[in-house]
């Protein structure tokens, strides 16, 4: 009986991911919602709802694959951001500041209100500043989007990783030392951080574009040399403790400036990125507890609101001045929703580095659910709303 259950222990993940996987196709098919939500729900389904399908993921070999399935779509992110836009137009980087800036105010004092200790506070409002890349990235390329809105999206999900990153180092800087004397240390690690995790992904779109021209044929070779090339950062941020966000996205960012073509078909990886992708939500959702869920859901809701709020009126105030409406600024901000993704590994890489943070977590849990199950959705509306989908999702 015991190696039985030992055999379905070992199967459960890969059941999972192909109940997820059908879930999706099937979810899609018959509703029209993006299949990343369905993935989310058979996630908390089988792992949150600890019903003793799915067992809990401890660190190791499931979240360095969720790693590797987020620095890969991060990596596409990063190679569709045109910094010569953003230096053409510097309203869209202004919006981003200022959105950013207002989420992190906003909820720090809407957790306060309700009571959460400061330090929660802090880290409750520099992860609401993120805007997940895993969802957008998806759910863009599964609508095949494009246009103004669609572009703003993901150049402000950009912008909102970098600032929640480096205000989540700060305030984790803070949380271990707990005194204000050591705020101005915490700052300055967390700079160093980016910069050196910059410099790997610089450096890796510098030499992986000169090795595939050494090749010859870089249209047939890219996809895998960038595939491994992900892994292989991956792997060198955790080695030194760096940052696969900021990473990967230079890593894109320099690839696309060194000239390289990364073309239609390459999008989302292939079978690759595709497997990656469903085991990656599945995954997010499983490290949820349903009781923290329901003992979160009020400043949940107060979250989620506040945050939408703010960056919905934080990107249409500078609407205008960057060249767009007032109504496609505002869905461009209602576009920055998801947050889910981000949020997770993060906390879970602070989790395995050994810090205890139980009361940030529940407080995050019916965040994550909610906004991992909705997110996709808001942000698939928005999009079919600005009219930049093809024509047969506008009846959706």
């Amino acid at each position: 009986m015991s190696d039985l259950l030992s055999i379905l222990t070992s199967l459960a993940w890969p059941l999972a991911v192909a109940v997820a996987w059908l879930a999706g196709e099937f979810g899609q098919r018959w509703t029209g919602l993006p299949r990343v939500s369905f993935y989310g729900l058979v996630g908390f389904a089988l792992g949150a709802a600890q019903i003793g399908v799915l067992p809990k993921p401890e660190g190791g070999a499931v979240l360095l694959l969720a790693d590797i399935a987020f620095a890969l779509m991060l990596f596409e992110l990063g190679y569709r951001i045109n910094l010569r836009w953003l230096r053409t137009n510097p309203w869209i980087g202004i919006a981003g500041l200022v959105e950013s800036a207002a989420t992190f105010i906003a909820v720090y004092y809407v957790a306060v209100a309700f009571g959460s200790a400061q330090l929660t506070a802090l880290m409750l409002a520099s992860l609401s500043m993120a805007t997940s890349p895993a969802t957008l990235v998806r759910v863009i390329n599964e609508l095949r989007s494009c246009g103004q809105v669609t572009e703003r999206v993901m150049h402000l999900s950009a912008l909102n990783c970098v600032l929640s990153v480096f205000a989540f180092n700060i305030v984790v800087g803070f949380w271990l030392f707990r005194s204000s004397d050591d705020l101005a240390h915490a700052a300055l690690n967390s700079l160093v951080v980016l910069a050196l995790s910059a410099l790997a992904g610089a450096a890796a779109g510098i030499v992986v574009p000169g090795l595939l021209r050494a090749l010859g044929n870089m249209a047939q070779d890219a996809t895998v040399a960038f595939a491994l090339s992900v892994i292989l950062l991956v792997s060198v941020t955790y080695t030194f403790q760096l940052s696969p966000v900021v990473a990967a996205l230079a890593f894109g960012l320099t690839a696309r400036h060194r000239r390289v073509t990364f073309g239609q078909a390459q999008r989302n990886f292939g079978a690759l990125g595709e497997l990656l992708a469903v085991l990656l939500f599945v995954f997010a959702a499983s490290t949820l507890d349903w009781r923290d869920v329901l003992s979160g859901g009020a400043l949940a809701l107060a979250i989620i609101a506040v945050r939408l709020l703010t960056k919905t009126a934080g990107v249409a105030a500078f609407s205008h001045l960057s060249g767009i409406s007032w109504r496609k600024g505002a869905l461009t901000g209602l576009g920055l929703a998801p947050l889910s993704i981000f949020v997770v590994l993060l906390l879970e890489h602070a989790r395995q580095a050994g810090m205890l943070m139980a009361e940030p977590v529940r407080a995050l849990a019916a965040v994550i659910l909610l906004l991992e199950l909705c997110a996709p959705i808001i942000l698939q509306r928005a999009l079919i709303w600005a009219r930049e989908t093809p024509e047969q999702h506008h009846g959706t």
